[in-house]
């Protein structure tokens, strides 16, 4: 995993989530209104009705909202992409500092499989160390392929356009 913390998401997140279009204000209200309700330390009363007020633009209000969060703290940030996937789990998919774990997840498994390919192939045949380990990572790609075909296809898939 990355160190990147949550209000590290959330800057890289900002400007995408207050694209045109991307939070309805039903949506918005109901995030801070679960900011507010189970969580009254992250928003008072006073501040979820600045951040609900009607007369603000939308994405006025999204973006005071997501600076107060940063400034709050870690927790906050947290607690606001809980809501985000509760209230809008596609667009939470979507987002950009999601996109940049996935490479990662890729490489890991593929310098799993290469590390197990190399040692497989650098052990002498006739090496009386481990005998059971050259049986089983005789098995390790067949075990291993099912597991790692999944993460490559969707890469693949992603980089073609795909879904």
């Amino acid at each position: 995993m990355t160190d990147q913390t949550y209000c590290d998401r959330l800057v890289q997140d900002t400007p995408f989530l207050t694209g045109h279009g991307r939070l309805s204000e039903q949506q918005v209200d109901k995030i801070i209104l679960q900011l507010n309700r189970y969580y009254p330390q992250i928003l008072t009363n006073k501040e979820a009705e600045k951040f609900r007020n009607p007369r603000a633009a939308l994405r006025v209000r999204l973006c005071n909202l997501l600076s107060h969060l940063q400034r709050s703290g870690e927790r906050d940030c947290q607690e606001f992409y809980r809501a985000l996937y509760i209230h809008a789990q596609p667009l939470h998919s979507c987002l950009p500092s999601r996109h940049a774990l996935r490479p990662l997840g890729f490489l890991a498994c593929l310098s799993v499989a290469a590390g197990l390919a190399l040692l497989m192939y650098c052990c002498h045949p006739d090496s009386k160390v481990l005998p059971g380990a050259r049986r089983v990572l005789g098995f390790s790609p067949v075990i291993i392929e099912r597991h790692i075909s999944r993460y490559l296809l969707t890469f693949l898939a992603e980089d073609l356009g795909g879904p």
